[in-house]
């Protein structure tokens, strides 16, 4: 029984001391990756203001496309409109 408890405690110790180094590991690869982009990790104010600037220009460029979109559908519709209506005075003026 106290076996058991050894090896409990001995591997909650290992997978604590893992956890930690992963931690570590991947707060260090975060840091590298910004870095490699030309960010300061150090200056969270910075980043989160760059981060923020980021999400309003890309969800501009979305709210873009998707006008852009209606006026390409809107375009189509009234040109085929057009051309029934112009069929309709052609076959109805003969």
């Amino acid at each position: 029984m106290s076996d058991t408890l050894e090896i409990r405690a001995i591997v909650a110790a290992v997978l604590a001391e893992h956890q930690g180094q992963s931690k570590v590991l991947a707060e260090e690869a975060a840091a590298a990756v910004l870095r490699a982009f030309g960010l300061d990790d150090e200056d969270h104010r910075e980043l989160r203001a760059d981060f923020q600037h980021l999400r309003r220009w890309r969800k501009s460029v979305e709210q873009a496309q998707s006008l852009t979109f209606k006026a390409v559908i809107g375009t189509l519709v009234t040109g085929f409109i057009a051309v029934v209506w112009m069929g309709m005075k052609a076959f109805i003026g003969k």
